[in-house]
């Protein structure tokens, strides 16, 4: 059925030629000259007989449609992500098509375009809803509040050269450092955790596993590992999670994932120097490139630039506080536990006794070095202090 702007243009144009005067038509429909010979022309040079309907007034050319061979690629490079269980969002699929030499290269919000116009996203639906026993969560409100650490290894390069890398992730900026090493000597480590926080800066706490590298001799629990000694010397307070609860670090665990796909999986190296270099590359690139929706789309550097948050670094001329055999005289380090229901909080292979009220619940211990106290906490609250003689 005709419309009625439809059925105005038709009765105009029959009038038309039928040798009215045009002034008259185009007054009596309330139209202009330009109008009604619009229709006209439409008429006499449409070989149709729709000639008096509406045309599409989208453009036959857009100059900022993404072309056809970039669209298939990002499509192409998303799929094969997925299938092959890595990260598949914008940020990790532009990296690939970097990789692949494509240009010129999509932006992130195009890629994401793409990915929405195609139904390739996977997202949660609403707000996430934490389920059962209440964590003891560390804040990271501004950068270096807290930093995630965490080894990667062995991995090995053709040669084959065995190596190990020290991962750490500020929780507030997303920065990362890498400090590769060829054995997990307390040497190694402690020098790679110093040179990560000369680029970093010198957070106030870190969360780390209990991996004996991380928090000493099991034959020694009060001896006070490598790692706990260089913090505690550096005014570092050390958060040791609960035992095989990895998710807990869940941050420096995706992070991880991302090294092993973007660096392990994508780096040719040979040699302990291509190792270092390489290594190195990818922190520059990954805190300088590397957007999260959780900044806000910032990249890591653009993040911590935004807070203008000034941070500590160890001195330059001063490599004292580096040496992580000296024992601290002040200074705490926690332990995150679930208790069980035999009731016990194991700190470090040490039982102690707690009360039945805590029973499936995480509780916090914190040893003082000073006052040499072990203090039980639940939500924040005291329960219970002990001596805890190192």
């Amino acid at each position: 059925m005709k419309s009625k702007a439809e059925k105005q243009r038709i009765l105009a144009v029959q009038r038309f030629h039928n040798g009215e005067k045009p002034e008259s038509i185009w007054i009596s429909f309330g139209k202009s000259k330009a109008w009604l010979y619009k229709w006209v022309g439409r008429q006499e040079n449409l070989d149709n007989e729709s000639w008096y309907c509406d045309r599409s007034r989208q453009p036959l050319n857009n100059a900022n449609k993404t072309p056809a061979d970039i669209e298939e690629a990002v499509k192409r490079v998303r799929l094969n992500l997925h299938e092959r269980d890595l990260f598949c969002g914008a940020q990790a699929i532009l990296w690939e098509l970097e990789d692949m030499g494509i240009s010129p290269l999509p932006s992130l919000s195009t890629i994401n375009r793409i990915l929405v116009r195609n139904e390739l996203t996977l997202r949660r639906k609403g707000r996430y809803e934490p389920k059962g026993t209440k964590y003891p969560a560390l804040p990271f409100y501004f950068p270096n509040d807290t930093h995630q650490v965490d080894m990667v290894g062995p991995c090995y390069l053709k040669g084959p050269i065995r190596f190990y890398s020290l991962n750490v992730v500020d929780l507030a900026s997303a920065r990362c450092g890498l400090y590769p090493s060829l054995s997990m000597k307390s040497d190694s480590i402690m020098d790679g955790l110093w040179e990560v926080w000369k680029r970093l800066g010198i957070p106030c706490r870190i969360q780390i596993d209990n991996a004996y590298t991380f928090s000493g001799s099991p034959r020694y629990p009060r001896s006070l590992g490598p790692l706990i000694r260089l913090c505690l010397n550096n005014r570092v307070e050390p958060w040791f999670i609960p035992k095989s609860e990895p998710w807990r670090n869940g941050t420096i665990e995706r992070f991880n994932d991302l090294y092993q796909q973007r660096f392990l999986g994508k780096v040719e190296m040979l040699s302990e120097e291509d190792l270092k270099t390489g290594s190195l590359t990818f922190e520059n690139r990954h805190n300088t490139t590397y957007r999260y929706s959780k900044l806000g789309g910032k990249t890591p550097l653009k993040a911590l630039a935004s807070t203008q948050v000034k941070l500590r670094f160890p001195d330059p001329e001063d490599d004292s506080l580096k040496d992580w055999r000296k024992q601290p005289t002040e200074g705490k380090y926690h332990l995150v536990r679930l208790i069980r229901r035999d009731l016990k909080l194991d700190v470090f292979g040490e039982k102690f006794p707690v009360p039945p009220e805590l029973e499936l619940e995480y509780v916090v211990a914190t040893i003082d070095v000073k006052d040499q106290k072990l203090t039980i906490s639940y939500d924040g609250k005291k329960v219970e202090q002990i001596d805890y003689i190192l």
